[in-house]
């Protein structure tokens, strides 16, 4: 494939790979990947250490002091107690106390219920909780028909400083994450935006500011040691010698069960969160009361956490960008480069996250950024292993036109063959080409004559060359040129091609337009150069070099010897004893300044002992005749036609006796004959 299908190619899959990961993104975004949004808020807070606050501290109404106080489980508890912790708190200065029960009825002591409400007046900054609790029937109507305010009981509402909603808003996995402040102006606050505006926190001074997004900024793990936010239980708050004078001075106090609400027996709502997923010390649910802490603070500190304020424009265009950047740009890379390239790629998404989280208190759906790169990884993975193994399957065709299926099997897992340039490689080179093809295919039908030819070479190449692991370099007409021992080495590569050409000569008869056709083939041995030749926008496989030609010669040399096969001297010697030759002289050819030594080729040893006695008879005729002794080379050469009447090579040099007894030798002729044509 050209360097230019490949970047055609490669920007083809590079468009599909940014269309697909960019759709993938928007997918997850538009809620196929809600999981993913919330672990990418989830997740920063695992490896994040703990922040310590000192503003807040939370009285709990645990199982000890149930036991320590002698409370029931299943009824609300004493008011008086109450009473005392507010007593207690209003003389340390506590900034505020907030109330996470919702007194809804009287008490079962008034008197009890009085002392509460005066420790409520007296303090003047105590936050009481409202519940808002669902309509049975109009649940699926909006959330102003669909639920009712339950109000602290009247007394405690009037001395309180403020009221708030004690809701929160979990996710569809019961995870809080965003601030819930109320759903609409007129409405209850929250417990934390009440106590927030009590305090005249900044943030609270605007009231638009109320319903602004804002997420929550997790402290630290619940029921951790240390706590995040300082605890303590109830008992211990009302008692000076467990928990020293002056500890909850300056202090916010929140006030309610662990994970009960209302009074002991009746369950509050827990909520699991992002430590959750993380496992490790404490619990893996947070209180509503520490909750509502948290989100205070949050206000007070002014540290929740933000996301972009148009959302759904910013992050979407983020997803888009991502897609087309790692979708287009991986699928140029090789797999090997594009798993570290991408594993970098999502590495740094994650670290780029944690930052801005640690230092800007700011998220935003990062591992649906990161799914996209393993995407895009993945699409590139797909389709440059698609690539290859097309690429593979067209080299090992390209393959197939040289080499045999064996050879093929061998060489398919490299690329040596495609590697450029070239090196020398002696080879033993074969040349055939039909004898009369032109004359015996004129006038044929173009498509019968493919049929025939494709017969043809369909013969050579599987029963003949590729049989003995030759490589078919090419077809020129009606010709083939194929060698041995390049690319594979072969010790025995004149023996192979030998076997090659006489297997050739043996197939059944092939008949075209009426006539037999008739093969014929040069063999030699010698060295050329082997490798990829070419331009730049192709090249072949394929030998050069003065040997090739020689090759090329000896096959036309047997239109004039009237031979089938012939090899040169090297090509004998290297095919040792199991063939049997026919030394047929030696030759000037045309381009060559040295006489070459020219066998013909007769078959196997054990196949040709009836040829002895003509070829000793031709064998000696030629001896004579090398030493100009034409009368008796004439007389053996005639004696070698009474044996074999069609004998080419005889009819040949008695031609070339005739010739010379008319055009007698130079002086310095040793038995060479001279062909001035090809």
């Amino acid at each position: 494939m050209s360097f230019a299908k490949k970047l055609l190619h490669f920007r083809k899959g590079g468009l599909a790979g940014a269309l697909i990961t960019t759709l993938v993104g928007l997918l997850l975004y538009g809620g196929f990947g809600l999981g993913l949004i919330y672990r990418s808020y989830d997740y920063p807070f695992g490896p994040r250490r703990p922040i310590k606050v000192e503003d807040v501290v939370l009285v709990y109404m645990d199982d000890e002091s149930h036991k320590e106080l002698n409370q029931p489980f299943d009824a609300p508890w004493d008011r008086s107690l109450h009473a005392r912790l507010l007593e207690r708190l209003t003389r340390e200065g506590c900034r505020a106390v907030v109330f996470d029960i919702v007194f809804a009825d009287p008490g079962r002591n008034p008197a009890a219920d009085e002392r509460l409400a005066r420790a409520i007046r007296d303090n003047g900054k105590v936050v009481l909780a409202a519940d808002a609790v669902p309509v049975i029937g109009l649940e699926k109507i909006s959330y102003d028909t669909a639920k009712r305010l339950i109000y602290p009981f009247e007394p405690f509402k009037e001395n309180a400083a403020a009221l708030g909603l004690d809701e929160v808003m979990p996710d569809s996995d019961l995870i809080s994450r965003r601030h819930f402040h109320g759903a609409w102006e007129d409405e209850l606050p929250s417990l934390s935006w009440a106590t927030a505006r009590l305090l005249k926190a900044d943030v609270t001074r605007d009231a638009t500011q109320r319903f602004q997004p804002r997420w929550i900024n997790y402290y630290g793990p619940p029921g951790s040691f240390p706590a995040a936010i300082p605890r303590v239980s109830f008992y211990a708050a009302l008692d000076t010698n467990r928990v020293p004078s002056g500890f909850f001075s300056n202090k916010v106090a929140f006030v309610g069960a662990g994970l009960l609400t209302v009074f002991s027996g009746q369950r509050k709502d827990e909520y699991p969160t992002p430590y959750s997923r993380w496992g490790g010390k404490g619990s893996r649910f947070m209180s509503g009361l520490e909750l509502q802490a948290t989100m205070f603070l949050n206000l007070l500190r002014g540290d929740w956490l933000t996301r972009a304020s148009s959302p759904g424009l910013v992050e979407r265009s983020g997803i888009v960008l991502l897609g087309l950047l790692v979708g287009f740009g991986l699928v140029h890379l090789r797999p090997s480069r594009a798993a570290p390239a991408a594993m970098a790629g999502m590495l740094l998404i994650a670290v780029i996250a944690y930052q801005i989280f640690l230092r800007a208190h700011f998220w935003f759906p990062w591992l649906i950024l990161v799914v996209q790169i393993f995407t895009a990884l993945l699409w590139s993975v797909l389709f440059n292993s698609i690539q290859l193994y097309v690429q593979n399957k067209l080299y090992e065709q390209s393959l197939a036109l040289y080499l045999s299926p064996k050879l093929v099997k061998k060489f398919a897992s490299n690329k040596e063959l495609l590697r450029p340039g070239a090196k020398k490689e002696t080879l033993t080179i074969l040349f055939s080409d039909i004898a009369n093809f032109t004359s015996i295919s004129e006038g044929m039908d173009s498509d019968e004559l493919a049929r025939y030819m494709n017969s043809y070479f369909q013969t050579a190449v599987a029963q003949c060359i590729h049989h003995t692991d030759g490589t078919i370099v090419k077809y020129i007409g009606d010709a083939i040129f194929a060698f041995w021992n390049a690319p594979d080495p072969q010790s025995d590569h004149a023996l192979r091609a030998c076997e090659a050409a006489l297997r050739f000569r043996d197939q059944p008869p092939q008949y075209m337009n009426g006539e037999q056709l008739v093969t014929r083939i040069g063999l030699h041995t010698g060295v050329a150069n082997v490798g990829n030749f070419g331009s730049t926008a192709r090249v072949d496989y394929t030998a050069l070099g003065e040997n090739i030609n020689l090759a090329s010669r000896m096959e036309g040399l047997n239109k004039y010897l009237g031979t089938d096969i012939l090899i040169t001297g090297q090509t004998q010697e290297g095919a040792g004893n199991t063939i049997t030759t026919r030394f047929a002289g030696h030759f000037q050819l045309k381009g060559f300044e040295k006489a070459v030594e020219v066998y013909e080729l007769l078959g196997f040893r054990d196949e040709v002992e009836s040829t002895k006695p003509w070829c000793e008879t031709f064998e000696n005729a030629l001896r004579e005749f090398q030493r100009r002794n034409f009368d008796a080379a004439e007389a053996g050469f005639r004696c070698t036609l009474e044996m074999r009447p069609s004998d080419g090579p005889t009819k040949f040099y008695l031609r070339q006796i005739d010739e010379l007894r008319v055009h007698p030798p130079a002086p310095d002729w040793a038995g060479e004959i001279e062909l001035k044509e090809k």
